[in-house]
């Protein structure tokens, strides 16, 4: 059983994840209050396992989080979680909000990614619990400007949560995969197949497939985190580092070459599918057709940048 060490920074994680798994609960209990909900008890039923996974997950044997987990992907596959009836403002009363905050609207966001950068720079809190240390000072900071009831946090964000789905954990569900991938040894078996491919002594060759394949893995998997583990052990570190490229080029520039593959995969739903589903497109991959001749055209910087810079 894994526990947490509640000293120095390790403190904070449980914290946020406790926030987090609360979020959950209040929407499976948003479900269950919801009179006219088709399936109340299955949709409540996937997010209070959610939360639990959240709030004491890290607190008990890891075959019980690994039971949760199949449940939730069974809840999710059948169909039983749908989404409950939300109070939304009237059109007159968003319009009347926009009008007002105008371009401050964007204030919070971008506090969120200064402060993140900043903590997880400067502060001795770590990169880890940096976007949970933004998000307190963005939610700040929102109150500020927005002077709204501190109940909207809890009823807009419950809300939000509802509208995205089960589809708002599937980049955690990928990137476990991703490192359940390299666990199991497949990017030695990337490498022997791509061995085959790439003529020795081929740079230009090795970075095409490297950055290609990071791309093609990551629609596949939805998330360049994922693949960016997979594909680097099995052709970036063998093909382009041990022959003498630089790794920090080829980390990064992989690692974005990667996020290419997000922009044309509906795996990334949190991307590409939500909002779609937020906007209420007639068009569910719209946001995927549009991005994608940008994403070619990138991704084929990246080859040309990756072999210029990295040798």
């Amino acid at each position: 059983m894994h526990v947490y060490t509640m000293t120095g920074t390790n403190r904070l994680p449980p914290f946020f994840y406790c926030i987090i798994g609360l979020v959950f609960f209040l929407v499976g209990m948003k479900a269950l209050r919801d009179k006219t909900h088709a399936r109340p008890i299955f949709t409540a039923i996937f997010w209070f396992i959610l939360a639990f996974t959240f709030i004491v997950g890290p607190y008990v044997p890891h075959w019980i989080t690994g039971i949760c987990v199949l449940a939730i992907a069974a809840l999710t596959a059948s169909n039983r979680v749908i989404q409950s009836k939300s109070d939304n403002p009237t059109v007159e009363a968003t319009r009347k909000s926009a009008d007002k905050l105008g371009y401050k609207v964007f204030i919070p966001a971008l506090c969120l990614a200064f402060v993140a950068v900043f903590a997880a720079t400067f502060l001795p809190f770590g990169a880890n619990n940096a976007i949970g240390i933004s998000a307190v000072v963005a939610l700040i900071v929102a109150y500020i400007i927005t002077k709204a009831p501190v109940k909207s946090a809890v009823v807009d964000g419950t809300r939000l949560m509802d509208n995205v789905g089960p589809v708002g954990i599937l980049p955690q569900l990928l990137a476990a995969l991703g490192a359940l991938f390299t666990a199991a040894g497949v990017g030695t078996v990337i490498a022997k197949g791509v061995s085959t491919i790439i003529p020795d002594g081929s740079k230009l060759i090795a970075v095409a497939v490297y950055c290609i394949g990071m791309a093609l893995f990551t629609i596949i998997m939805g998330n360049g985190f994922a693949a960016f583990s997979v594909i680097t052990v099995g052709i970036g570190i063998p093909f382009l580092i041990m022959q003498g490229a630089d790794p920090v080029v080829v980390g990064a520039l992989g690692l974005t070459a990667g996020y290419c593959g997000t922009l044309l995969t509906p795996m990334a739903a949190n991307f590409n599918i939500m909002p779609a589903a937020l906007l209420e497109t007639k068009d569910k991959y719209i946001i995927i057709k549009s991005q994608a001749p940008v994403a070619l055209v990138m991704l084929l910087v990246h080859i040309i940048l990756m072999y210029i810079l990295a040798f």
